[in-house]
């Protein structure tokens, strides 16, 4: 049965682009999981999407991730231009998914809520990115290549670093089963749940069309 789950497991890491030997689309020139991430993401955002005028819900903890406007560029181009210039590894961009929902769901921070909005949202990937590098992976850019990838200042990139740490109380271990649950969960944002080339694929993974 191990031996059956570390298969399977293989085939999902190597079809999210997490291997060497991905296997990903000809015309590719990033791994999937960066698309998939960009995806899960953009939906969080849209469903706590609220209308101009009540941007700022009383209920909703304004920190310094948020910016007095979104930026200009979307999401998908931003973490897009994070691999290419970055070039951590694809490791990274699960456990940076991970760092942000332990961000999100820790409601003993603060009364209020804290949810993922095109205010927030590109400084949190940049961050969170940024320690899930220094923690994985061997070499790994300074925080001042990082802010100019991310378009902050060194200084403002030295604080989000910092917060975020506090922020989510230096959990930055990710054990095999949370690594495990998060390629799931990136993997289920890909395409409809009938999808048989998917289902082939992946074998015993399950195909769900999970909401967060």
């Amino acid at each position: 049965m191990e031996t059956s789950r570390n298969s399977t497991n293989s085939l999902l890491f190597q079809w999210l682009g997490l291997l060497e030997d991905s296997d990903q689309p000809p015309d590719s020139t990033h791994p999937r999981v960066i698309t998939l991430l960009a995806s899960i993401l953009e939906k969080m955002i849209q469903k706590h999407k609220k209308p101009f005028h009540r941007r700022h819900n009383k209920d909703d903890e304004i920190t310094m991730f948020h910016g007095s406007k979104a930026p200009s560029m979307i999401i998908y181009r931003y973490t897009e231009r994070i691999h290419r210039y970055a070039q951590c590894s694809p490791a990274c961009f699960v456990a940076a998914f991970a760092y942000i929902l332990r961000y999100l769901r820790r409601p003993e921070a603060t009364s209020k809520d804290r949810r993922l909005t095109s205010l927030n949202v590109h400084r949190l990937l940049i961050t969170s990115l940024l320690v899930a590098a220094k923690f994985l992976d061997r070499k790994c850019y300074n925080n001042a290549y990082y802010a100019k990838i991310g378009g902050v200042s060194t200084e403002e990139m030295n604080r989000l670093e910092r917060t975020f740490l506090f922020d989510i109380d230096f959990r930055l271990n990710i054990t095999t089963e949370t690594f495990e649950e998060h390629c799931l969960m990136l993997q289920n944002e890909t395409m409809p749940c009938d999808s048989r080339k998917l289902r082939t694929a992946l074998g015993e993974i399950a195909c769900g069309c999970q909401a967060i």
